[in-house]
Formats: C-alpha cells, sequence, structure tokens
C-alpha cells in the first residue's frame, strides 16, 4: 500500500466502555482534549492540556480513511499556541474529553471520558506499530463492545451528531 506523502500508518482498536467498568482501575496522566473537526475536508484541530504538569500541546491532523479494518494514514503537524489560534476561527465541530491512560497485560490504553453534550460515553483505543500486533491485542475487561471502524463513533461523527442519538446507539450496542 502506497502512503500518502509525510502520512504515517496509524493501527487503532476502539472499544466502548461501560462508565461502571471504570471503578477500580487505575488511571494516570489525565489529559483535557479539545478537538474541532473543520468543515470542508477531514481535518482537526487539537489542543491537549495535559492536567498533571499544565503542558500544552496543539496539532493539525489529517486522516485520511482507512485503509484496513483499524489501519489508517495520518499526518499531524505540530502547531505553536497562535498557530492553532488562527486556525480556531474556522468553522468546525467541537468535542471535549478527558483521557486517561490505563495498562493491560503489558499495553497501555487510553480511556477517553467525554464531557458536555456526550457526558457518559467511554471509550477505550490502543495502538499498535503492526496489523498483525493490533489483530493480537490483548483485549482488556473494560472493554465492552469493539467500535473499531464504525463510523458512527468516529471523533468527526461524534462531534457533529445529536447527543440523543450518541446516547441510542451507545445504549444499543451495550446491550
Amino acid at each position: 500500500m502506497q502512503l500518502p506523502k509525510y502520512a504515517a500508518l496509524e493501527n487503532e482498536r476502539r472499544f466502548l466502555v461501560r462508565p461502571d467498568a471504570l471503578e477500580g482501575l487505575a488511571l494516570s496522566r489525565p489529559r483535557l482534549i479539545r478537538d474541532r473537526y473543520l468543515e470542508g475536508g477531514r481535518l482537526r484541530l487539537r489542543s491537549i492540556v495535559d492536567e498533571t504538569t499544565g503542558a500544552r500541546e496543539f496539532k493539525l491532523c489529517k486522516k485520511y480513511g482507512a485503509v484496513a479494518q483499524g489501519a489508517e494514514p495520518i499526518v499531524n503537524i505540530y502547531l505553536s499556541e497562535a498557530e492553532h489560534a488562527a486556525f480556531a476561527i474556522l468553522q468546525g465541530a467541537d468535542i471535549a474529553k478527558r483521557r486517561w491512560s490505563v495498562g493491560h497485560a503489558g499495553r497501555t490504553f487510553s480511556l477517553d471520558i467525554f464531557l458536555g453534550d456526550l457526558d457518559g460515553l467511554v471509550v477505550s483505543e490502543a495502538e499498535a506499530p503492526t496489523q498483525e500486533e493490533l489483530l493480537a491485542l490483548p483485549i482488556p475487561p473494560w472493554a465492552a463492545v469493539e467500535i473499531t471502524g464504525q463510523p458512527a463513533f468516529s471523533g468527526a461523527a461524534l462531534a457533529t451528531a445529536d447527543p440523543a442519538q450518541v446516547r441510542r446507539l451507545t445504549a444499543q450496542a451495550l446491550g
């Protein structure tokens, strides 16, 4: 497969998590993530605040679309705060979440707890260097339902979705 110039292949699996499954997990490294999915394309503007250290990071990201289950070319440009502010005036759909890190079977998983209109939605994800390693990931006990590749649960879709519809889809998926 030919990747777009400057892009890297991101191999990622995503899971819905029942909020009550979070009890007792050793969560670390809280980061507040605010995303704006810009209108008219596949660009995402992101700000990340490390809530432990206060460090801030800004990115402009493009995801090109899945090329295989859980595999998608992606490119990030790291921005200064002023550059981020220049892009932030563009029209887009916003979403916010608090991301935690949690270990399972020697791997690090992220745990995203959504804020605002999507309060109560929890998604876990993990990356691997290759497709083979991705498929061999040990599924953590808190991962209720795999949502890898389900368009309704992509960040861009969640940012523009009706929150009531997201709650219905989540309840349906979790059974």
